[in-house]
């Protein structure tokens, strides 16, 4: 008898794992990369990265936490223990990233509350770096920015209050409420944005194909770079979550509906993104490409300082549009951050051999501490460069080294196949074989070449070498570092052996 928390229902795992991808990078990342990769022409490669990389990828980390019965530490162990220094370096990751993504969470919080009487006022990117955050140099930390403490309080009351309750009493609960939300408030959003005036011309910017970008290798590695980033592949949540999966549960099928779930909500997020643009191209009187080439369309600067702007040239309830918008980006941050945080609680109850609430109190009271340095008048800048460096040089290449070991290493992807097949409705051929075995090691082998050449090349966003080396690539290292040290101490009750149960499939 399995004594391991479960899934309430299929539909709560799905609205969880949909509540991990769907996150603020959908929000403003994926508008951005698509018109400076080709428009509609973009649609190619992301189909093709999404086929080929993303939705393998979950099928992959559905398969090994299914199967295994673990959090990514302890299911990438049991494939082999060779293996388990990765489960924690993916840990490790999530804990860093959980440390700012909450700051911006309560961001996001106050400007909910600002957007009810436009306090930023006639320039909203002086409101933001000035007035709201307080910007300091880079390096400087100054004091803490008391507006900013509150809400940041707040998210983590919130998010560890959800995961203490558990996995269908909290984290399942949690995403059934916020994720049909989520959707209601941003088509909200949408059917708003499209009807405003100049919003056609931003659609149409959004979506005309540039078929001479399909060539550009550039626009391929893009595109495999959104599905990675956006699909919360490769840094332990996924293994995690569907570690929590009867055994009786259709893993391939629930990988399409997620991947496709998430790249639903990212062309929506597009829509209404571009929409607005359009329109504050409209009131500006010159085009989207002109305006997009001054503001951007992506990024922190799109949420709170172009939006912003938008919002206060809206001819009617322009409070009520902001607070949709701003509302909705608290509540995709919520349910990513309460998958990312679960990713080292798990692995620490499991390690230690502690209670879920004693490991949310440790693992999750030392991410709320360290998020505090966000709160800072440095905060921006710190959340910048960790943010950069544990992306590209932390998510990315750990994926590869997952891949790379599970597919070449280990071996195992036909017994993965077999493991999938024999509780999907959706049979796995060749091409899910060729895609881990070959397409996504090259591309996110190219992907880590070209990531290293541009940062030995030239320092990143302009900031001095030594900011960017201790909070940059002391951290991207460090959390390689971290991810080593915790493999060695011994599992509990040998608990990296596998059942015989679990062995079946992998001769």
């Amino acid at each position: 008898m399995e004594n391991r928390a479960q899934w309430g229902s299929r539909v709560g795992f799905l609205l969880a794992a949909m509540g991990s991808a769907i996150g603020l990078g959908n929000i403003w990342r994926f508008p951005a990369v698509a018109y400076e990769s080709g428009g509609g022409a973009f649609i190619v490669p992301y189909l093709f990265a999404l086929l080929t990389a993303g939705i393998p990828i979950l099928i992959l980390e559905y398969t090994i936490g299914h199967k295994y019965r673990g959090s990514a530490p302890k299911s990438l162990g049991r494939v082999s223990k060779g293996f388990e220094w990765i489960g924690w370096w993916q840990v490790t990751i999530a804990f860093v990233i959980s440390t700012y993504y909450s700051v911006i969470i309560a961001w996001a919080i106050m400007y909910s509350y600002y957007s009810i009487n436009l306090t930023w006022g006639d320039d909203p990117t002086s409101f933001f770096v000035g007035d709201f955050l307080n910007l300091a140099d880079p390096g400087v930390f100054g004091g803490f920015v008391p507006k900013i403490l509150l809400p940041l309080l707040i998210v983590w009351v919130i998010t560890l209050g959800v995961l203490s309750k558990g996995v269908k009493k909290g984290i399942e609960v949690a995403n059934k409420i916020f994720i049909p939300t989520l959707v209601v408030l941003f088509l909200i959003i949408v059917i708003r944005a499209v009807t405003l005036e100049g919003a056609a011309d931003g659609l149409s910017s959004f979506f005309t194909p540039d078929w001479s970008r399909i060539g550009d290798a550039e626009v391929w590695v893009a595109a495999y770079g959104q599905i990675f980033f956006s699909l919360s592949i490769a840094f332990a949540i996924m293994i995690t979550y569907a570690s929590y999966l009867p055994k009786k549960s259709d893993i391939t099928n629930n990988a399409f509906i997620t991947g496709f779930a998430n790249s639903s909500f990212e062309v929506l997020a597009g829509i209404g993104v571009f929409a607005a643009v359009g329109f504050m191209a409209f009131t500006y009187n010159t085009s989207v490409t002109d305006l997009a080439a001054e503001k951007g369309v992506g990024g922190i600067g799109l949420a709170f300082m172009v939006f912003p702007e938008i919002v206060s040239q809206i001819p009617v309830l322009p409070g009520l549009f902001g607070f949709l918008f701003f509302a909705s980006l608290v509540l995709a941050g919520l349910s990513s951050l309460i998958s990312i945080t679960e990713t080292y609680v798990a692995a620490v109850s499991e390690k230690f051999n502690i209670s879920r609430v004693k490991s949310v109190v440790f693992g999750g009271g030392l991410a709320a501490l360290i998020s505090l340095a966000y709160a800072t008048r440095g905060g921006l800048n710190l959340l910048d460069t960790v943010d950069h460096f544990i992306n590209n040089f932390g998510i990315a290449l750990s994926g590869l080294f997952q891949v790379v070991a599970l597919a070449w290493f280990a071996r195992g992807l036909k017994s993965y196949q077999s493991h999938a097949n024999s509780v999907s409705d959706i049979a796995l051929g060749a091409w899910w074989r060729i895609s881990l075995g070959v397409i996504t090691p090259i591309v996110l082998g190219y992907m880590m070449l070209q990531n290293l050449n541009n940062r030995i090349s030239e320092a990143y966003a302009g900031y001095p070498m030594d900011f960017l080396f201790n909070f940059g690539w002391l951290v991207a290292v460090g959390a390689i570092f971290v991810g080593a040290l915790m493999s060695v101490k011994k599992w509990p009750n040998n608990e990296l052996d596998v059942d015989e149960d679990d062995k079946e499939g992998l001769s």
